[in-house]
């Protein structure tokens, strides 16, 4: 019997790839046929947030995508059964990826163009049912990205934070299952890192791998060093995730800049553990690494003997969720025809769009299937990476001589 795809491999190999489906993300039915698309593309990782409801959903996507296997490959497609890691995402103190905007609604004055409805990328502003709601803000859809608060002519948009308490770890979130935990600081959290790792050491031996996620900062490798003196020894492996410009690769190609730079600083400082992008993540990103020979897996044989210190995966978040989006949209277009049918046969029924029971991608397989090319399109980047070539006209964007525009 063939032996499932080991994750870990591909972070040795340097083509690790990671699905961030964010660390407030709630909407299940997005959650599910995300995961699915991806995990029959090929992804190593999946990161979700740290709801028992939201867990279960992935878990389900994941087991459904290896059913679909033996389809995928009678269509044509390279694919082979796989287990993702399974990762929540947990944070020591206040961070952008663990919060949802809400606003009264009855306070946005009449004559409002709405430009935060507008330039919401996950679709959480929704006037059309606040009566239902009492505001405007669809929290599940929320995940924290920002883009509302200043653009609100009257700067009534907020945001509030939020988190799992540190008690609640072991027996509500590693009880379920998780293979890894990825931990969200920032410089100078000392005290507040400590008291959640002694949360999340008890249950070390559950897990396959542990991510530390930190954002440039005065001090940075100094606080990296300090981090890893704290959880050591550790008995799995440990990767450093460079936050460069947390959740923005959808915005644009430059995104990608802040986080590579970011990586460039932790490998100098020769860590131990693996160096995996994130913040600012899109289709440009293994172009711009492979033309700096920054990424694992195109070092030569010659070099790669000498253990030289690389890039050993991407993490994909925003960007990931857009390439979908379209499909996604088709979804919930099909999922409100649903349920107005429903409701004209059965007069009412309670509402669906948060539950895992909505429209499902396998459902359509044109969709599903449209949907995983996508996803391939990303994923491919990374496993295929050694065949990238450089001309401005493909994927990449940076001729390998120019280094300048990182």
């Amino acid at each position: 019997m063939r032996k499932l795809h080991d994750p870990i491999k591909s972070l040795e190999k340097g083509n690790w790839f990671k699905l961030i489906c964010g660390a407030s993300f709630q909407h299940l039915p997005a959650v599910r046929n995300l995961v699915l698309a991806y995990t029959i593309a090929g992804a190593d990782c999946i990161d979700v947030a740290a709801d028992r409801a939201v867990i279960k959903a992935a878990s389900e996507a994941i087991e459904l995508a290896n059913q679909l296997i033996e389809v995928a490959t009678s269509r044509g497609f390279e694919a082979r059964k796989r287990k993702p890691l399974l990762m929540v995402s947990l944070n020591d103190g206040e961070d952008p990826h663990f919060r949802k905007a809400e606003f009264d609604p009855k306070e946005c004055p009449e004559e409002c163009s709405r430009p935060c409805q507008t330039i919401c990328p996950a679709a959480a502003i929704d006037f059309k049912t606040i009566k239902q709601r009492d505001t405007a803000i669809i929290a599940a859809r929320c995940y924290g990205c920002g883009r509302c608060l200043p653009v609100c002519p009257v700067e009534i948009i907020k945001t509030r934070s939020i988190s799992v308490k540190k008690e609640a770890i072991a027996a509500e979130i590693l009880a379920t299952g998780i293979d890894a935990v990825e931990i969200h600081t920032s410089v100078g959290n000392e005290k507040a890192f400590q008291q959640l790792w002694e949360a999340i050491s008890p249950q070390i031996d559950q897990l396959k791998l542990i991510s530390i996620s930190c954002g440039e900062g005065p001090g940075l490798i100094n606080y990296l060093k300090y981090l890893y003196e704290t959880i050591s020894p550790l008995p799995i492996p440990l990767v450093w995730q460079t936050d460069g410009r947390p959740m923005s690769g959808d915005i644009g190609v430059g995104t990608t800049r802040a986080t590579i730079k970011l990586a460039q600083k932790v490998i100098a400082a020769n860590l131990p553990g693996y160096v995996q992008l994130a913040g600012g993540t899109n289709h440009a990103t293994v172009s711009k690494i492979t033309a700096l020979g920054l990424l694992k897996s195109n070092y030569k044989p010659a070099t790669a003997l000498k253990k030289s210190p690389s890039i050993a995966g991407v993490a994909y978040g925003s960007y990931a969720r857009s390439l979908l989006s379209p499909i996604l949209e088709k979804l919930e277009r099909l999922d409100a025809l649903a349920e107005q049918k429903n409701k004209l046969e059965q007069f009412a029924i309670a509402p669906i769009a948060n539950k895992t029971n909505a429209v499902r991608l396998e459902k359509y397989p044109d969709l599903l299937w449209e949907a995983k090319e996508l996803a391939d399109s990303l994923v491919s980047q990374l496993k295929n990476s050694e065949k990238i070539c450089f001309f401005p006209e493909k994927l990449c964007i940076t001729q390998p001589s120019d280094k300048t525009n990182i």
